[in-house]
């Protein structure tokens, strides 16, 4: 309701066209505010409102826009107006700014834009996609090892108003090879003459500029870090990554994982952003495949129609067996992947995880077993052998689902696939042909029909 009452505001300011009263009314509010109220803005209220900022606020602004308003703006801008918004931006959010745009784009606001932006922009750029050095930031306070602490404030006075962050810096020698890390409390409270080589930190913790950003999140994970150091394959520092960034990394992977998940190809735009034909191309190839692979389970109830026709009964449990087996191995697979993804689970636990599957399968196959015999005798009335089949195909189904919904994902990520893409959809028309296998190889073995 605050957030309406204020876009409302903005409103009537921009048509009673009292833009200095506007421009002080935004400049109070915290950025990201900023940029969420004026996105609820008309196109051209948003332009508007966006020219009125003071030029420092509007590049942070900016950053915080969607890939959409984004290409609005840059678009509606003159050359030099645009460049100064590039130059604005940290050097990773204009990275991945200029990542979306057409070339033609690209290439005019690198002309404009201040040699420096360029340099950082290209060094981001020549980095493969979801890599660490594709989503560093080269806007960091490095120190040399040789400095005292009163040299070092001064360059933190001199670069640190353009940094993301300042409170570690990063000592390098002169290679430029990080050897250690001083963060700024020690700084303060260290006497001015001090050597920053003697008050480092040498084991520092840094990541290479190839590593999968999955990885960096999972080592931001690992060692509760703000920051952390990108270095090339010689140690020399090349940026830093900030938890801000793993916060979006974390929500693009999660994204990812449950659309594979979903049987979805996966897509970086938002869901109002797409039209109707693009989710149809993501979703349709799965779709066909699943539907595809899902005939082997009628190529195996018409092989079996005979022994059909002689226990009529039978057909009735088909849907229980196949939707029990279904979700016993979609919820094996849900947790092995989870475990996978936050590195609990590795190849030499296969072993471990096998058994511990078989103890819960047994577990949980058991209870529904004995639960569900209770009530095809109690209510259903069936015989005692339909009985006895129907519970011992659903025990040695959900023992094979979370056989199978386990090794799927595992054996995956082995030979380089994203274990995601073995999750539910997939598992699920697996195990329906295994189930209906079972159930009719019981039946011969019980009934005695073939």
């Amino acid at each position: 309701m605050e957030e309406l009452t204020r876009v409302e505001e903005i409103k009537e300011l921009l048509d009673t066209k009292q833009y200095t009263k506007l421009r002080q009314f935004l400049s109070e509010l915290n950025v990201a505010d900023i940029a969420a109220l004026m996105e609820e803005l008309g196109e051209q209220d948003l332009f508007k409102c966006f020219r009125i900022l003071p030029k420092d606020l509007a590049a942070d602004v900016f950053s915080y826009f969607d890939v959409d308003n984004q290409h609005l703006i840059i678009t509606s801008l003159s050359d030099r107006e645009a460049a100064n918004i590039i130059d604005n931006l940290m050097a990773d959010d204009a990275a991945d700014l200029l990542e979306e745009m057409p070339a033609n784009i690209v290439k005019k606001l690198l002309v404009n834009a201040s040699p420096e932006t360029r340099r950082d922009i290209n060094h981001l750029l020549r980095y493969p996609e979801d890599s660490a050095g594709s989503i560093m930031t080269v806007e960091y306070v490095d120190l040399k090892e040789t400095s005292t602490v009163t040299e070092a404030i001064e360059r933190i006075k001199k670069v640190g108003i353009d940094s993301e962050t300042i409170n570690i810096c990063y000592v390098l020698d002169m290679q430029r090879r990080l050897v250690g890390t001083v963060a700024l409390r020690y700084l303060l409270l260290s006497d001015g003459d001090d050597i920053i080589g003697d008050i480092m930190h040498e084991n520092v913790i840094s990541l290479t500029t190839l590593m999968d950003q999955e990885e960096v999140a999972h080592q931001f994970q690992k060692y509760d870090f703000t920051a952390m150091p990108v270095v090339d394959n010689e140690n020399r520092l090349v940026g830093i990554i900030t938890v801000d960034d793993v916060v979006d990394i974390l929500q693009e992977e999660t994204t990812e994982d449950m659309e594979k998940m979903a049987a979805i190809v996966p897509t970086d735009k938002p869901y109002m952003k797409t039209s109707a034909f693009d989710t149809y191309k993501k979703r349709i190839p799965w779709l066909l495949l699943l539907m595809v692979s899902a005939t082997f389970t009628g190529a195996i109830i018409s092989s079996f129609e005979d022994a059909l026709k002689v226990y009529g009964a039978l057909i009735a449990y088909i849907p229980m067996l196949m939707d029990t087996g279904g979700n016993a191995g979609g919820q094996a697979s849900v947790t092995i992947i989870r475990g996978l993804s936050l590195g609990e689970i590795e190849y030499r636990d296969i072993p471990k995880v096998i058994w511990k599957e078989i103890r819960t399968a047994l577990l949980c196959g058991g209870s529904l077993a004995i639960a569900n015999f209770a009530k095809l005798m109690l209510f259903d009335r069936v015989g005692l052998l339909v009985a006895l089949t129907v519970c011992v195909t659903l025990l040695f189904a959900v023992l094979v689902a979370m056989l199978v919904g386990c090794l799927l994902p595992i054996g995956a990520k082995r030979i380089g696939f994203d274990p995601a893409v073995m999750a539910s959809p997939f598992i699920t028309t697996i195990v329906d042909a295994l189930s209906l296998l079972l159930y009719f190889r019981a039946a011969t073995l019980i009934l005695g029909i073939a």
